[in-house]
């Protein structure tokens, strides 16, 4: 292989270096034909084993994104750089919001909402507030996280994100706010590195079963979300896209609730129609075995609510 070209991946994508490596891309970019280098990896490049990129131009650019994060970054906070990311999970942090290390994670693509705002910025800076494992990476996106996966480049939390004021063209904080101890600072600080101006999305369950790491601590309503940011955000639209309506909620927890079922349980689960939950309701299903069966940690999973008992230290 040539040493000045390198194969592509979702990960080590540069927009430069892919156009500098395909003229062909390039020409039909410069003629309107194809929106960019990116849009056409994504469409073919990805299931062509052949695509190539320009090796110097892409670690150029490698080295001026670091810069470029770098110049964002707080210099009143304690960080360490291994040359990947930028660390700023102090042990005080750790101990503070309850972080612990774990083989759990999230990996999703985009979705159109998201897409939208990093193709509105090319030039700038998007922050995707509690990333996850991203399968693709963004040259113009700052992949925040607590764990260190391959696609993070800066470790933290959300509560005091390691930013400076006014950084960021667009935050992205998609399905992370339940996992936070602190939403309502977590909110604050998304505000406070966000440009006046700048594009925000925000996605929080509502009825989804415990999950995640490191905690599961809200689901929300949408006066919910909006009521973590109040008068700082004029809100645009608040809707359910498809990929999130109740269907959604209920397989997921069904197939929660049957995971904790032994075979002739989960048998006569399986016959259980909407037409006996409907008609019957749950008093007359509450001594069926499917019901009774299910652990005090399976139930809490997947509680209508959850019951505290207490007394004041």
């Amino acid at each position: 292989m040539d040493q000045s070209l390198e194969c592509v991946t979702p990960l080590n994508f540069c927009e430069q270096a892919y156009l500098a490596a395909n003229p062909d891309v390039a020409e039909a970019v410069a003629r309107g034909q194809l929106r960019s280098g990116r849009s056409h990896f994504d469409i073919f490049g990805a299931s062509e084993s052949h695509r190539m990129q320009d090796a110097n131009v892409a670690a150029d650019r490698r080295q001026q994104r670091r810069k470029q994060i770098e110049s964002t970054l707080r210099t009143d906070m304690p960080y360490s750089d291994d040359g990947k990311f930028f660390d700023f999970l102090s042990p005080e942090l750790r101990s503070k919001f309850d972080i612990y290390d774990s083989d759990l994670t999230g990996s999703n693509h985009y979705d159109g909402d998201a897409l939208a705002v990093i193709e509105r910025h090319p030039s700038g800076l998007i922050l995707d507030c509690g990333a996850g494992s991203r399968p693709a990476t963004y040259e113009n996106v700052v992949n925040f996280e607590i764990t260190n996966y391959p696609s993070t480049d800066v470790r933290g939390v959300g509560e005091v994100l390691p930013f400076k004021d006014a950084s960021f063209d667009g935050v992205l904080s998609l399905n992370v706010l339940e996992h936070v101890k602190d939403p309502f600072t977590a909110a604050k600080e998304i505000l406070r590195v966000l440009k006046p101006g700048g594009d925000l999305v925000v996605v929080v369950p509502l009825t989804q079963p415990t999950h995640g790491y490191p905690h599961h601590y809200y689901n929300m309503t949408a006066e919910g979300i909006l009521n973590l940011f109040g008068s700082s955000i004029d809100v645009e639209r608040v809707y359910v896209p498809e990929s999130t309506t109740a269907i959604w909620s209920i397989y997921w927890i069904m197939r929660d609730w049957a995971e904790g079922l032994d075979e002739q349980s989960l048998r006569e689960f399986k016959t259980l129609t909407v037409g006996e939950i409907l008609e019957g309701g749950p008093p007359a299903l509450l001594k069926r075995s499917f019901v009774t069966q299910l652990s005090a940690q399976k139930n809490l999973d997947i509680a209508s609510s959850t019951t505290v008992i207490a007394k004041r230290v």
